[in-house]
C-alpha cells in the first residue's frame, strides 16, 4: 500500500500544482491492431493542463492511463494466456521556453510506471528530452535536440530531429525522427494527416508469472503509417479516428540486461483506432 501511495505521488505532484489553468483537454482513444494469431486492443485515457508563464514560457502537463489487452490463438501460445493485460501510468511535465524571438529551449521529464498486474516501486523508470527550436524564418523552423524514449521498444537514449515547414494556413509538413506528418484542412473544422511514426513501449512482467527462466519486460515496436481525421463536431469537442499499417511490428520478452529471450514472431498488421477530446 505504501509503494503504490509513493507512485502515486510521484504521477500527482506536477498535475495537482497547476492552479488556475489557461487549457484544458480531456480525451479517451481506443485502438486495435490485429495480426495473424495476436490482437492488441488498447484503451488511452489522459488529462492536458498547459499554462503561459510571462511572456517567454510555458508549462504543459498530460496525465495518462493505458490497459493493453493482448488475445492469443491459444492453439499456438497457450502457455502465454495470462499475459493478456498490461498497464501503463504516466505524467510528461513539459517547459518550454523563448530564449530568443527565433529560438526555444523544450525539455520534458515523464515519469512512467509499465506493469502486468501488479503496481510496484520498481515498474518506475523516467523518460525525458531536451530540445532546441530555432525558426529560420516564417515558414520553416527546425528542432534538435536528445531524448530517452521507448520508440523502439525498452528505454533508451536516441537523438531528435525534425522540420516543420508551414505551406500555408491550411497545411503544413513535419518531416523528423521519431515522427513526420503531412496535414491538411479544409475549413476549420476538419483536419487531414498522413503520419509515419516509430513508436513502442515496454511492461515489467510480475514475478509470479514469469514465462521463461529470465524474461522480465514484455517488449513492443513498430513502425506505423497512417491516415488520421479530426473533426471539430462542437465548440469544445473533437472526434478522431485513425487508418493505418504497422511495418516491422515485434513482440518480444526480454531479460533485465534487455536480452530477447523469446520472439512472438507477430507480423506486421494493420490498425484501427477512435477517440473523442474535449478542449477549452
Amino acid at each position: 500500500m505504501k509503494i503504490r501511495f509513493l507512485i502515486c505521488l510521484v504521477f500527482s505532484i506536477s498535475f495537482l500544482g497547476m492552479k488556475a489553468q489557461e487549457n484544458f483537454s480531456a480525451a479517451v482513444n481506443y485502438k486495435t491492431e490485429p495480426t495473424e494469431n495476436i490482437n492488441f486492443n488498447e484503451i488511452n485515457v489522459s488529462l492536458l493542463f498547459n499554462k503561459k508563464i510571462g511572456s517567454k514560457s510555458t508549462i504543459t502537463n498530460t496525465l495518462e492511463y493505458s490497459n493493453l489487452k493482448v488475445d492469443y490463438d491459444l492453439d499456438r501460445y497457450e502457455s502465454f494466456e495470462n499475459l493478456d493485460q498490461l498497464n501503463q501510468i504516466q505524467n510528461k511535465f513539459q517547459f518550454a521556453h523563448d530564449i530568443t524571438d527565433k529560438t526555444k529551449l523544450i525539455f520534458s521529464v515523464t515519469p512512467t510506471a509499465n506493469f502486468q498486474q501488479n503496481l510496484d516501486f520498481s515498474d518506475l523508470t523516467v523518460l525525458g528530452s531536451f530540445e532546441i527550436q530555432q525558426q529560420l524564418n516564417s515558414k520553416i523552423a527546425i528542432n534538435i535536440g536528445a531524448a530517452r524514449s521507448t520508440a523502439f521498444g525498452y528505454p533508451r537514449f536516441m537523438p531528435v530531429l525534425s522540420l516543420n515547414y508551414k505551406i500555408n494556413d491550411q497545411s503544413g509538413v513535419l518531416i523528423g525522427f521519431p515522427n513526420s506528418r503531412i496535414s491538411y484542412s479544409n475549413n476549420e473544422r476538419n483536419k487531414f494527416s498522413l503520419t509515419n511514426s516509430f513508436n513502442g513501449n515496454f511492461y515489467h512482467l510480475d514475478t509470479q508469472n514469469y514465462l521463461t527462466d529470465t524474461a522480465s519486460k514484455a517488449v513492443l515496436s513498430q513502425m506505423t503509417s497512417a491516415f488520421e481525421f479530426e473533426r471539430n463536431v462542437d465548440t469544445n469537442w473533437f472526434l478522431n479516428f485513425k487508418a493505418g499499417y504497422d511495418f516491422n511490428k515485434k513482440y518480444n520478452l526480454i531479460d533485465n540486461d534487455n536480452h530477447k529471450v523469446y520472439d512472438f514472431n507477430t507480423g506486421n498488421g494493420y490498425i484501427l483506432g477512435i477517440g473523442i477530446k474535449y478542449k477549452q
